[in-house]
């Protein structure tokens, strides 16, 4: 239920020379130290008179810091582990031209040290501590995460505040991760036609909008990148009121606030810079770009410019109308045997290999709606692009029966429900409903609002944000291959969406 879009759906911290002093707790000497860095009652007590401020029926709280930074810790007993994640509202939307991908090059430099840990200590440190981690640039958010043994949550917890507030490095190191970086560009994209196909989408749908520009960058702006404008994005955007702290698993909130306000409590406020609208201009006309690669395959993707949603609270039209094409999406594609795959890609004169929909409505740009396809063996793009378009005016015609839609609803609820097993999926809900400005409870009052979602909606949305006016056409042209090269295995998903790690 969730291919087509995850329930709500990066970058380093880097400090210029001058503020390599921001005072911070120490950070453990060595991991593999036999004194006990588990949070303990007593550490929590100075926490206790602090209240949340809010609370969801499932457990999570969140807290505010002293100089902004938020906390939300969500208990999970069931195992003695726990997901620690710093999670950041900034990504490459908030690149400025000439700079893009300077948010994913900050990620990468983000394990290049501090002046207390020297560059790949602190992975070193994670995997001593028995734990995972990693991170990941989008377009709307930064995020890094460790999931370690419960017990040594502190540990992580000094680690990573010590990288938000004093991650340094040489410009050297800089310079070799650069060209790291470029070889991620040309492997993911370059050297993949159909990620290249959906980049010149993106950049012909989005005009005004940042979503316009490839979280990776272009190749020309990370060829002149330099060190200052990595460390300049770092002293803007790395703030503690833009930042909040996820902890989810086998842990108390009191105990696990106490730690924060000893660690990323003490990182001094700094203001976050205004950010400045960038509205879309309307578009009046369909617009269509041809791609031309060596393919075994031709390929399809249209983007028609749909609202977004905003608020759960004092809904507005274009709130509702997100929904209700969450739901068409869903009706197209959502499950195995939907209307795409039953109209497209089955039967002997099938019209394509493959077809899907989405609907892009979480974000904190404007939000876009999807359809791609693979022609079948003898079948045009074309030919899959009028297919794709015949089952929305289906729809817009006929409409949606009220058992369909139930079916799924019913299948999103449980994907919901399902994903709460993963530690991970729990917090990476919760740090993604805080970029957005959710509410704690956010994937619970959607599961609601779509559970009131009508056929009429549905069929009213598919009348009303499919005509040429708001469409974007891409089509990948095949070309021939070299002699003995094998077709590359694509990109199963729009990269513009995806996380660069």
């Amino acid at each position: 239920m969730k291919q087509a879009i995850t329930i709500f759906g990066l970058l380093a911290c880097v400090h210029l020379a001058g503020h390599a002093d921001t005072p911070t707790p120490a950070v453990p000497a060595s991991p593999a130290s036999t004194a006990s860095t588990a949070i303990t009652a007593s550490s929590a007590s100075a926490a206790r008179a602090m209240q949340p401020e809010a609370v969801t029926e499932s457990g999570a709280q969140l807290f505010t810091l002293q100089n902004g930074m938020q906390l939300i810790v969500k208990p999970d007993h069931r195992a003695p582990t726990a997901i620690h994640m710093v999670w950041l509202r900034v990504g490459s939307m908030d690149e400025v031209d000439g700079t893009s991908g300077v948010a994913h090059a900050l990620e990468h430099m983000m394990f290049k040290g501090t002046a207390k840990i020297p560059p790949g200590e602190f992975s070193r440190r994670v995997a001593a501590l028995g734990g995972q981690e990693n991170a990941f640039t989008s377009l709307d958010y930064t995020g890094y995460y460790q999931q370690i043994p419960a017990a040594r949550l502190a540990d992580v917890m000094r680690l990573e505040s010590d990288r938000f507030a004093n991650n340094q490095w040489p410009d050297e190191e800089f310079k070799k991760e650069i060209e790291v970086i470029k070889e991620e560009r040309r492997m993911r994209t370059e050297d993949q036609p159909r990620a290249a196909l959906f980049e010149q989408l993106n950049a012909t749908t989005f005009v005004a909008s940042p979503y316009h520009r490839p979280i990776v960058g272009w190749m020309s702006d990370l060829d002149s990148m330099t060190p200052d404008d990595v460390r300049d994005f770092h002293k803007r955007w790395y703030v503690p009121s833009n930042a909040v702290i996820v902890v989810a698993g086998d842990v108390k909130p009191q105990e696990v606030l106490a730690v924060a306000q000893q660690t990323y409590g003490q990182i001094p406020s700094s203001a976050l810079p205004a950010r400045k609208p960038r509205t879309e201009p309307e578009q009046k006309g369909i617009r269509r770009v041809e791609y031309k690669a060596p393919a075994d395959q031709a390929f399809v993707a249209m983007a028609f410019r749909v609202p977004s949603l905003r608020k759960l609270e004092d809904m507005g039209s274009d709130d509702r109308d997100a929904l209700a094409l969450l739901m068409l999406s869903a009706v197209l594609s959502g499950y195995d045997g939907a209307r795409l795959d039953r109209a497209l890609t089955q039967g002997a004169d099938r019209v394509a290999d493959s077809a899907s929909s989405s609907a892009s409505i979480f974000g904190r740009g404007p939000a876009r709606f999807m359809m791609t396809g693979v022609p079948a063996k003898g079948k045009t793009a074309r030919q899959v692009e009028d297919a794709l378009r015949a089952q929305i005016a289906r729809v817009a015609k006929e409409g949606v029966s009220p058992a369909e839609l139930s079916r799924v609803k019913t299948q999103w609820t449980a994907s919901t429900i399902y994903g709460r097993d993963s530690l991970y999926g729990q917090a990476s809900d919760l740090g993604s409903n805080w970029v957005q400005g959710y509410p704690l409870d956010a994937d619970d009052r959607v599961l609601k609002l779509l559970d009131g979602v009508t056929p009429e909606q549905v069929k009213s949305v598919a009348q009303r944000y499919f005509g040429d006016d708001q469409l974007n056409v891409a089509t990948l042209v095949p070309q021939p291959m070299s002699p003995g090269s094998k077709p590359k295995r694509e990109e199963s998903a729009d990269p513009s969406g995806a996380r660069m790690h």
